[in-house]
């Protein structure tokens, strides 16, 4: 029978070992977040610049929402940058197993989210509630700030260094203004007739010409196999 005291040495040593390392990750996930913040609203100054006497419909937007959310309006789009509060550690089958980084050692793994999202500005503008959103890319960063980025075709070429580049408000501005460019080239689809040809007496009500349908720019929040591309952090 395992001993009490074995008991209370095993929580203190877990304590010690992962649970202050959760943190440690925690911290440099919240502190590149709050370099997010900054990138963006440096980027809003940057280009609106170059924008005046422009229609200022065009201009760039930024809302810091809270604590772990922040979004930029970029014309008819908005990319929210959404930071998790929890730590997690890849599964068994994610790629970075692979990487020499992780093999010598384990914790390495553990690492914090930022998440950014493609929305239709109308979405908001008008309340549409079923409107859809897309994940675009996914920001990972660990105990040593660490990161890598996974996410669509354009976002995962290009970070591939996973234990040997630390996060940075460079390689962040890299991240979002390649996250810009991907939402503002990702168009907005007609949908297919048989998906908009039954509406319901609320959307009627509710003024169709105001797109209460349910819009998204390919009607889906799930990725296709040709859509995706998850950075193998062992390129180069």
């Amino acid at each position: 029978m395992v001993d009490q005291n074995d008991k209370k040495l095993a929580i203190i040593g877990t304590l010690k070992e992962k649970s202050i390392l959760k943190q440690k990750v925690f911290d440099n996930t919240l502190e590149a977040f709050c370099n997010v913040k900054d990138v963006l609203k440096n980027l809003c100054k940057e280009v609106n610049s170059n924008l005046v006497g422009i229609d200022s419909r065009i201009r760039l937007e930024y809302t810091d929402r809270s604590n772990f959310d922040a979004q930029i309006k970029v014309a008819g789009d908005i990319l929210l940058f959404s930071m998790h509060s929890n730590i997690f550690q890849f599964d068994r089958e994610h790629p970075a197993w692979k990487t020499a980084y992780i093999q010598k050692n384990k914790f390495n793994a553990y690492s914090g989210i930022i998440n950014i999202y493609n929305f239709l500005a109308d979405s908001f503008k008008y309340s549409r509630q079923d409107d859809l959103g897309y994940l675009i890319a996914r920001i990972f960063i660990n105990h040593q700030k660490q990161y890598f980025v996974e996410g669509k075709r354009q976002m995962g070429m290009l970070f591939t260094n996973y234990g040997n580049e630390e996060i940075s408000k460079q390689s962040l501005q890299v991240i979002i203004s390649t996250a810009i460019q991907y939402a503002l080239e990702f168009d907005l689809l007609v949908p297919p007739y048989d998906a908009v040809k039954i509406a319901t007496v609320g959307q009627a009500e509710a003024k169709i010409q105001h797109s209460r349908v349910m819009t998204g720019k390919r009607l889906g929040f799930q990725f296709n196999s040709d859509d995706v591309l998850i950075s193998n952090p062992q390129e180069t």
